[in-house]
């Protein structure tokens, strides 16, 4: 692994997921070297733990946080607003595989919804014909199943019973992906063995993530200095505004100092913000690239939900892949359903000791351990759809609560927009519909875990006043600071977002390299 020395001014990379993990891979690839700093440690897939709550303690982000609004996380999960992994390859060690591609529409969400009160919508300054390519490059890289030519994971059991119920309800766009776990050899990645640790890392390395393939490919390129228990805590600039390098805690605690001429900020839709606010000074009172003030507004974490259904004879949910399939058919704009936007029906299988914690949390009767008494006999899926952008949604700094180095932590603050409500609502109804079609004794409401998809807070824009980037990830306010993540998307679609995140960063990626070999930053 290369070393480069901390006076060096280099190409900072922050963070190592989706975002930072590709621009990292991109980057070193065109002959760049970059230090990326990771807050986590590095695990291989020997490391892995196959154990729902072990792997959790393992991978999850457990710093405080806090947590205000009217939405269910904040009651039931306050300490843990998200579920955000701090480790090489960031959350997409913990992912589960699902890689849709946003429809036409939702890049232009603004011009087809038209107005709706509460929301600070707005289009994209990017297109679904200008994000082709990407999502292709992106697809590819991560091996997507029923794409590229690629084959289909096998239908489990949990899919066979989902499957025969949006037949019978007559919806039509349903298959066993597309999924970054692959469903024979491919890219250096053996085929999946069907296991259901999806969640925990996957030991058997079938699925996709940066710490698998962009952060190792990166490390061969000898142009990458990974530096892990790596705790970024401030972007400083010099006097012209330029950020000028990186201030971070080592793994043992100690400050450290990074020159940079360049950073990518990649480290998710709560850290990203609330660093650009710890980052104030004199010249940038409110935050790093906060002229517009939207750093940390607009936080998204779709509308979600979970239905399960328990029947008479086993389905055995938990084996095979934890997502197996999706149902497409609601993803359209149709505003005679009561709601804009739409979602996607996608299989879910969780382990005893995650479901008892999540049905029904801090709940307890008859019903409720029916449910697990029937634990064989159940099937499950996930909704997930798009939800409302809302100025008042943000990330902020709680200066009442310090981190384990003194820092303010970051607030989570969600409140559910009155169409989050009617969508969930309906969706709900319809998935009660599909499974009542195939002979469901009981089914359960499942209200929203910790947040797993986290969109917004730095948003795209075409113009400097209504976002914190432009349609390249350039800050508007900062030439030489990028940010390559989940916050930069102006609004979240209903696609699960680590396809788009990936895909992004490639597009990003491009703009960075040519403007270092110009000269320009």
């Amino acid at each position: 692994m290369k070393k480069i020395d901390q006076k060096e001014k280099a190409v900072v990379i922050i963070g190592s997921g989706a975002g930072g993990g590709t621009m990292a891979y991109e980057l070193t690839k065109a002959g760049i070297p970059c230090v990326c700093l990771e807050a986590g440690p590095f695990h291989k897939k020997e490391d892995y733990v196959n154990d729902e709550w072990g792997a959790f303690l393992q991978m999850a982000w457990l710093d405080t946080r806090t947590t205000s609004g009217n939405w269910r996380v904040a009651k039931d999960f306050s300490g843990l607003p998200t579920w955000l992994c701090k480790a090489v390859g960031g959350t997409t060690t913990h992912w589960a595989g699902a890689t849709p591609r946003f429809m036409d529409y939702e890049f232009k969400t603004k011009s087809t919804y038209g107005k709706v009160k509460g929301a600070s919508l707005l289009d994209w300054p990017v297109s679904l014909k200008d994000m082709e390519p990407y999502y292709t490059r992106a697809e590819d890289a991560i091996g997507s199943t029923h794409r590229g030519g690629r084959p289909a994971l096998p239908a489990n059991n949990n899919y066979k019973v989902f499957a025969e119920g949006a037949k019978r309800v007559g919806y039509k766009y349903y298959a066993t992906g597309p999924y970054g776990t692959n469903a024979a050899p491919y890219d250096g990645r053996p085929g999946s063995i069907q296991d259901g640790f999806n969640f925990q890392g996957d030991k058997n390395g079938s699925k996709w993530s940066t710490a698998k393939r962009e952060i190792p490919r990166a490390l061969q390129t000898n142009l990458l200095d990974l530096r892990t228990d790596s705790h970024v805590t401030r972007i400083t600039h010099d006097k012209n505004g330029m950020v000028d390098g990186v201030i971070y805690r080592d793994v043992d605690g100690n400050e450290q100092r990074q020159e940079a001429k360049v950073v990518i900020l990649s480290g998710n839709s709560i850290e990203s913000p609330r660093l650009l606010l710890m980052s104030d000074s004199s010249m940038f009172p409110d935050g790093l690239a906060n002229s517009s003030g939207e750093v940390g507004r607009n936080y998204m974490r779709h509308l979600t939900g979970s239905m399960y259904a328990r029947f008479e004879k086993p389905v055995n949910f938990y084996r095979g892949e934890t997502m197996a399939g999706f149902c497409a058919d609601e993803v359209k704009h149709n505003p005679k359903r009561g709601f804009v936007g739409g979602y996607y029906m996608e299989t879910l299988a969780l382990g005893p000791a995650f479901l008892g914690s999540f049905l029904e949390p801090g709940g307890w009767g008859r019903e409720f351990t029916n449910m697990m008494d029937g634990y064989e006999n159940i099937a499950g899926m996930w909704i997930v759809g798009e939800d409302m952008p809302q100025s008042k949604n943000r990330i902020t700094l709680n200066t009442d609560v310090k981190d384990q180095y003194g820092n303010p932590v970051p607030n989570v603050h969600f409140d559910e927009h009155p169409n989050d409500i009617a969508m969930r609502t309906y969706a709900y109804e319809k998935a009660e519909d599909l499974y009542n079609s195939v002979g469901a004794v009981q089914t359960w409401r499942t209200p929203p875990y910790p947040s797993t998809h986290n969109l917004g807070t730095n948003r795209m824009s075409a113009k400097p006043k209504d976002g914190v980037v432009n349609k390249w990830g350039r800050t508007h306010d900062i030439k030489n600071l990028y940010i390559a993540d989940g916050s930069v998307m102006t609004t979240g679609a209903a696609a699960n977002p680590t396809l788009t995140i990936t895909a992004l960063s490639i597009r990003f990626s491009e703009n960075v390299i040519s403007e270092i070999k110009k000269g320009n930053i």
